[in-house]
């Protein structure tokens, strides 16, 4: 079991045991496997045959190396458009991908903004399952303790940072900028079954873990950057918030704020499907309907593309990361301020998280997300940020969002 600290322990909850597998690869089994978009079918008796991770240290180009080191252990992603290939029960099944916002905007040539508060996660991770022959044991959560919550800046902070970026709006320098604060909580026993927790919470599209030596990753996200099906592109930006109240769905629906700073969101992944789609195919299939998680109304459109002939994984990565509602329009120049207002990385907040295979790819935003290293749990949350922007009102959006995760996280 991966041990990351004298307080806690961050892996896998069951005994990780090792034996040779296909071509002498060395497989390692887990715990059902409940990565984000998995095959359904499949999670019970998955087991580990390889992983890359990435750090900016390591140098070259992450996307590169995550489409390469696919292709080395069978899964090739260089043609998304090749129709998927039929479900091999004694070949690889698929991977788990990671990819952190500050790694998506070194992918651009943005920013990367502050460091990562919790330095023992990569900024990608690939990890590659083969098919066992029977389901692995299970496994038991023992003694939990999630301590108090401290948060990286004030309330005053945040309203500050809000104000900053207002007026680099009102200078023309963006329309609109996602801003986001950090929180962070010590812990005693083994984090992932509380990670695993989030999954179970109501609208959480993208429910599951991703773990490794010494870190963790839990996603209650409703989000989807970038879903890939039968050679078609979809991305489904979320992008307004209120209490999940039949008047607060009224509000939203009626807001003329939220819908304005929805449609910038909506054009921006319009511009980004736009790089990778064939000449013509993107549309907006459902504008501003409005869709519930866990207490929260949120406003969420549709838009796909018939994917470009030859596109690669690395290639949709460099298109899509990161994702529009979680950085702002302009994307680079909103990156930019980002970093200048944010004292905190984003570690595992606002990046992609899912699940990629030939010819099927679907990662979910990491909103709603929290990890774990040695020592502390994290979390991230905020919102974007225009010129008719309340600064009490965003510090409040941000609490609610990050509330639930929080309960369920204490085991409430």
């Amino acid at each position: 079991m991966h041990r990351a600290g004298p307080r806690g322990r961050v892996g896998n909850s069951a005994e990780r045991t090792t034996k040779d597998g296909p071509d002498g690869v060395d497989t390692v089994p887990l715990a059902e496997i409940d990565v984000p978009a998995a095959p359904a079918e499949c999670r019970q008796t998955l087991v580990e045959r390889a992983r890359w991770e990435w750090r900016p240290s390591d140098g070259g180009d992450p996307a590169a190396g995550v489409q390469e080191f696919l292709a080395a252990h069978g899964l090739p992603l260089d043609d998304l458009s090749r129709p998927a290939s039929g479900h091999d029960p004694d070949g690889p099944c698929g991977a788990a991908l990671y990819v952190s916002a500050a790694a998506g905007a070194l992918l651009i040539g943005a920013p990367p903004g502050a460091p990562n508060p919790a330095p023992a996660l990569p900024e990608v991770a690939v990890v590659v399952y083969d098919h066992a022959d029977a389901p692995p044991p299970p496994s038991g959560a023992g003694p939990w303790r999630l301590g108090d919550w401290r948060e990286s800046w004030t309330d005053a902070q945040h309203a500050a940072a809000v104000e900053a970026v207002r007026e680099a709006i009102g200078r023309g320098d963006v329309y609109q900028v996602n801003v986001v604060g950090h929180a962070a909580a010590g812990y005693t026993g083994d984090p992932l079954p509380a990670l695993a927790r989030l999954g179970a919470l109501p609208g959480a599209r993208y429910g599951g873990t991703l773990s490794g030596a010494g870190w963790a990753i839990g996603c209650a996200s409703p989000e989807t950057l970038i879903e890939l099906t039968d050679g078609r592109l979809v991305t489904r930006p979320i992008k307004g918030t209120r209490p999940a109240t039949t008047a607060g769905a009224r509000e939203l629906r009626a807001s003329a704020k939220e819908r304005a700073e929805h449609v910038m969101i909506v054009d921006l992944e319009r511009n980004d499907l736009a790089r990778v789609a064939r000449t013509g195919t993107v549309r907006v299939d459902q504008l501003f309907a409005v869709r519930r998680w866990c207490d929260l109304w949120q406003a969420e459109s549709t838009i796909s593309a018939a994917v470009a002939d030859g596109l690669g994984l690395a290639d949709l990565l460099r298109a899509v990361c990161p994702g529009g509602s979680v950085t702002g329009a302009p994307k680079r120049a909103a990156l930019e301020q980002i970093a200048a207002v944010e004292p905190v990385g984003r570690g595992a907040g606002m990046g992609a998280l899912g699940w990629v295979a030939p010819g099927r790819v679907d990662l979910g935003l990491t909103i709603r997300t929290a990890a774990a290293d040695g020592e502390r749990l994290h979390l991230w949350a905020g919102g974007g940020i225009t010129w008719g922007s309340d600064p009490r009102a965003e510090v409040a959006e941000a609490a609610a969002k990050s509330r639930p995760l929080r309960a369920t996280l204490a085991g409430r």
